[in-house]
């Protein structure tokens, strides 16, 4: 009997590994192996929440360089351009909105670099999990993630 474990259906994976294994390979699931079953889970759908972060904030600073170009192709120097700050709208000389987009396109760059070296960190720990769990449980355990 082969189990394969869909990393979305960690609980439903537990309950057939304690059972399943036993009957196959007579392979023991110890307390420690559902926890690195269990790390390995929350780690990987912290990863998925990471990328989706990180996805958000490039395009927010997609947008941020996008007002920047928009801004210096403006002609008119004495133009007071509107810049959000929370809730409020404040307007600013041409040259002092460019100063706050470069602010906050480098703020939003050292987020996204902070939230990069997250995920390669997780992705190490996943990585050692994987090699552990492979090794004792072989082929009865699947730890890739679904293509759909």
């Amino acid at each position: 009997m082969q189990l394969r474990m869909s990393l979305n259906c960690q609980s439903s994976f537990l309950h057939l590994l304690a059972a399943g294994l036993q009957a196959a390979e007579d392979v023991n699931v110890t307390f420690e192996d559902q926890q690195k079953i269990n790390k390995f889970a929350r780690n990987t759908s912290r990863i998925t929440e990471l990328k989706e972060e990180i996805e958000v904030k490039k395009k927010h600073l997609q947008n941020l360089e996008d007002a920047c170009d928009d801004i210096m192709l403006a002609d008119d120097d004495c133009l007071m351009i509107p810049y959000q700050i929370g809730d409020v709208f404040i307007s600013h000389s041409q040259e002092e909105t460019q100063e706050m987009l470069e602010e906050a396109k480098k703020t939003l760059q050292e987020e996204i670099d902070a939230l990069e070296s997250r995920v390669a960190s997780i992705q190490r720990v996943l990585a050692d999990l994987k090699v552990q769990l492979y090794a004792k449980f072989g082929s009865n355990i699947n730890l890739e993630a679904d293509e759909s």
